[in-house]
């Protein structure tokens, strides 16, 4: 089938994720692997599936194939989804256990946290490497993501107003209390081919080209291939492509391509899928679980969180300042627009930590920062220009970061012009 002449929607603004989560000097070091992984896992999780040829559909233009996406009512499914991510980074699936394990004492009073899984920690595994997931939805108040491990797997579960993180290895569970309805999930990130594809096409805008691409065969349903690419320059993205099943239009697979070529940064698909009703005890937390409230580690965390060096990090300038272009709030600015939109904020001054800082950071970072990083310099002073197939990001010396899915010259334009 021969693709639809383009189609270009009026432009659509998504409110952008709070980067807010850095209090403590160490984390400061790992703003740049926290900004490819956290960015790559909204973007999308996960697979390239084998086709077992193209199917004969009816034609469908762009503009009806999202319309359709997004009418869609299927609200039930169940499955399994495979998640391959090679973002041109070595692997990290250790430097979260290992960053936590150096700060563990601090942050939890002394507590034994290694039973209470990190939904954080989970991104950074995810950033690197191929995953399965389990998933199952039961309308817009009951869904499960679980990622399956060698040794155990960790579960997040949304039931009504409760929402769990289980892990099954050790049987411990942190609960807390969650948005329903459409309000959950909201400021989480995506983990499945819909949640995936409903995030890129917020972002689609007249810097995009949308065209239907052909069909496929994806999890054992006829599909058609809806295809996104940028019509701007400077973009590490030569396209995004959704497999949208053609029976309930919802998203199958989802794909991140690099300009640089080869297999997808990002490919997440289903393996399996199953549009039935899953069974009510897919949403309800294993019995003998050891559960701990969210609110509880949080009073321990606040009781000796000033036992450390909070360092200038505390003190930077979040709050301050509107972006030339927007101000996402948070003290994170916007630069530029579409596939070229670049993210600003100011650590308060803290650039790359020296030589002797660097005794403190754990060989696994200190490792990871030297193997992708590139010094750079221009009208704004010098930094270093950390790399991957996807994700840029730029440090300044004097502590100002830039990133987006853009090149690095573009990082170092957008730096000169905010001076």
């Amino acid at each position: 089938m021969a693709p639809n002449a383009p189609y270009e929607p009026a432009p659509v603004r998504d409110e952008a994720d709070d980067l807010r989560s850095g209090r403590r000097k160490a984390a400061r070091y790992l703003v740049p692997v926290a900004v490819a992984g956290v960015a790559a896992a909204t973007i999308g999780l996960v697979p390239a599936l084998a086709s077992s040829g193209d199917p004969d559909l009816p034609e469908i233009s762009a503009q009806e194939l999202i319309e359709k996406i997004a009418a869609s009512d299927t609200e039930q499914l169940s499955g399994h989804v495979k998640i391959s991510t090679d973002l041109g980074l070595p692997s990290i699936a250790g430097l979260a256990d290992s960053f936590a394990s150096g700060l563990g004492d601090e942050m939890k009073g002394g507590k034994d946290v290694k039973g209470a899984p990190d939904p954080q920690s989970l991104l950074l595994e995810l950033a690197t490497g191929s995953h399965n997931l389990q998933v199952a939805t039961d309308g817009p108040d009951k869904q499960k993501v679980t990622l399956l491990g060698k040794d155990s797997d960790v579960s997040l579960i949304h039931n009504g107003d409760d929402a769990w993180v289980y892990d099954s290895g050790s049987k411990e569970a942190v609960h807390s209390k969650a948005e329903s309805g459409e309000e959950h999930g909201k400021d989480e990130p995506a983990a499945t081919p819909k949640e995936l594809a409903e995030e890129a096409l917020k972002a689609v805008d007249p810097s995009t080209k949308v065209s239907v691409d052909g069909t496929s065969r994806i999890a054992g349903q006829d599909a058609y291939k809806l295809k996104l690419e940028p019509k701007q320059s400077g973009s590490t993205i030569e396209s995004v492509t959704i497999d949208v099943d053609a029976d309930t239009y919802v998203p199958l697979k989802f794909a991140v391509n690099s300009t640089d070529g080869g297999k997808p940064v990002i490919d997440a698909g289903f393996t399996k899928i199953d549009f039935s009703q899953p069974a009510a005890s897919e949403f309800a937390l294993p019995k003998g679980a050891k559960v701990t409230e969210a609110d509880d580690l949080e009073k321990d965390l606040g009781k000796h969180e000033g036992k450390h060096d909070k360092g200038d990090w505390d003190k930077g300038k979040w709050d301050e300042g509107k972006g030339k272009d927007g101000d996402l709030g948070g003290g994170m600015n916007v630069i530029g627009e579409g596939w070229s939109t670049i993210a600003t904020f100011d650590t308060g001054g803290q650039g790359m930590p020296d030589k002797d800082e660097m005794k403190d950071v754990p060989a696994e970072v200190g490792g990871l920062l030297d193997s992708f990083g590139d010094k750079v310099s221009g009208d704004f002073g010098s930094g270093t220009v950390f790399k991957t197939r996807l994700v840029n990001v730029l440090m300044t010396d004097d502590g100002k970061v830039y990133a987006g899915a853009v090149t690095k010259d573009a990082l170092v334009q957008a730096a000169n012009g905010a001076k």
